[in-house]
């Protein structure tokens, strides 16, 4: 609930942001409709996710009706350690009143150099130099700039269903067609291989003009998993052929797979030369990324004092967002969220995949710490086909929402479908959760599966009324 001001405190001159709250509160998809996203209003209310929501604590949200709610979406990975962490909060708090300044500019700031040095510590190796962005996708961007100066070359290879941000450099490398789709043409001589496909990469990396090769470790769209051998023998080539390996650890990094980077779960030879954070890096509360690289690498960016500001960013080195990744890298070592995760993650894989046996939807359950993805697959009896083939033929995107839509409307538990055409459901839930947040989810996906295993059946309702208006819409 929003509190109250006492009537007995005079209110400063300016505006009430309490009050303004209150006022509008529910007029969330109304304000949307007509001033931001009308299609996004509609695809949330189709699905039935179009809630308002007051109240965020840890795992957990509250909309205006006061449900509770198990957040296991996290902000597409921000809320790692959770909303709005008491620490973090009292650490912003004491910043702000001391009326330090920020973006000065002509300085080099204090709190910029001690999160830096921070960072690098946490590196599974020597990483010399930081940039601070703003964001996941401005950090790749800065990568990709890094790699193209540091070896003169133009070309950059990426993975099929990669994802590294929407700006125009990061839609370049992204593997994904339905985000492309009406924006080209790309950047240039950006070439896709299949994910763990380590003669494609050396195939391509063989014609002397690749720059870099940027990867996630682990895809956020379907939550692939790099296999070792991949990584590690990907580093290895782009150190024969002369190109830069780029790290994107923007989802799957700061703790969230159970190690700093999830790059580290290919053993001790991890030795990426650029790594890209952010999300949780402050803990939700202000944009900010980090683009860490090799001193080589930085020396040929910035060569001379002539070039000691040739990539640069109005709000890099922000002190609030400085200190917010202070706070948040404190929380996450004081309170072993890291190892946290790694548990809880484990706990979530191995009780999803002991439901496997039962349910013939089910074909295989992927997780490296919280970051997890349950992938379904054509049944084997002959009811479940037929549904199975009705769903796929209206949408290919459609079959995960029957796992997705009673999760958020029974059961009150926030997810997503994984991405555009795959039959996955991903979590990312908060660091923070516990073993009844387990249960919660567990029980909950389990009555879920009862109910999409009955054909027909109410969850085969409201797929094909959503399938049938999809067409609908397509055919408009």
């Amino acid at each position: 609930m929003l509190m109250e001001t006492s009537e007995s405190t005079p209110r400063p001159p300016g505006l009430d942001i309490r009050a303004l709250l209150q006022e509008h509160q529910g007029r969330n998809y109304e304000l949307h409709a007509q001033h931001v996203n009308p299609s996004n209003v509609k695809t949330l209310k189709t699905i039935g996710f179009d809630h308002c929501y007051v109240r965020g604590e840890g795992p957990y949200l509250w909309d205006v009706a006061g449900t509770k709610y198990l957040d296991m979406l996290s902000g597409y990975g921000v809320f790692g350690l959770g909303r709005n962490h008491p620490e973090v909060r009292r650490v912003l708090s004491d910043f702000l009143a001391t009326e330090y300044p920020s973006l000065v500019k002509m300085e080099a700031p204090l709190l910029s150099g001690l999160l830096a040095a921070e960072l690098k510590k946490r590196m599974p190796n020597t990483l010399d130099m930081v940039f601070f962005a703003n964001s996941g996708a401005e950090g790749v961007e800065a990568a990709i700039k890094y790699a193209k100066c540091a070896t003169g070359r133009a070309a950059v290879v990426y993975c099929k269903k990669a994802y590294h941000g929407l700006t125009y450099g990061a839609l370049s490398v992204n593997g994904d067609e339905s985000f492309r789709s009406g924006f080209e043409p790309y950047l240039p001589e950006c070439r896709m291989i299949d994910f763990n496909d380590l003669d494609a990469l050396e195939r391509e990396l063989r014609r002397g003009d690749v720059a870099a090769f940027v990867i996630e470790p682990i895809q956020g769209k379907g939550v692939f998993l790099g296999t070792p051998e991949f990584l590690i023998g990907a580093q290895k080539l782009c150190r024969k052929h002369g190109a830069v390996f780029i790290d994107d650890e923007v989802q799957s990094g700061m703790g969230r797979t159970g190690k700093f980077l999830a790059i580290e779960h290919a053993g001790p030879e991890a030795d990426p030369d650029i790594v890209v954070l952010s999300k949780t890096l402050s803990g939700g509360f202000v944009p900010v990324a980090a683009v860490l690289c090799k001193r080589w690498i930085h020396d040929k960016v910035f060569s001379s004092m002539q070039r000691s500001v040739v990539h640069s960013s109005t709000f890099s080195q922000g002190n609030f967002a400085m200190a917010a990744g202070l706070a948040a890298l404190d929380v996450l070592d004081r309170h072993q969220l890291i190892a946290n995760a790694e548990r809880m993650g484990n706990r979530l894989g191995e009780g999803l995949r002991a439901m496997m046996p039962r349910f013939e939807f089910m074909k295989e359950v992927r997780w490296r710490g919280l970051m997890l993805g349950i992938e379904f697959g054509s049944p084997r009896s002959l009811t479940l086909k037929t549904a199975w083939s009705i769903c796929h033929g209206l949408d290919k995107s459609l079959f995960p929402q029957a796992c997705v839509m009673p999760l958020m409307n029974k059961h009150h538990i926030i997810t997503q479908v994984a991405g555009h055409a795959i039959d996955v459901v991903k979590l990312i839930p908060p660091f923070v959760i516990g073993e009844p947040d387990v249960k919660w989810f567990l029980d909950a996906f389990e009555d879920v599966m009862v109910g999409m295993h009955k054909f027909p059946g109410p969850a085969w309702d409201v797929i094909t009324d959503i399938g049938k208006a999809a067409l609908t819409n397509r055919a408009r």
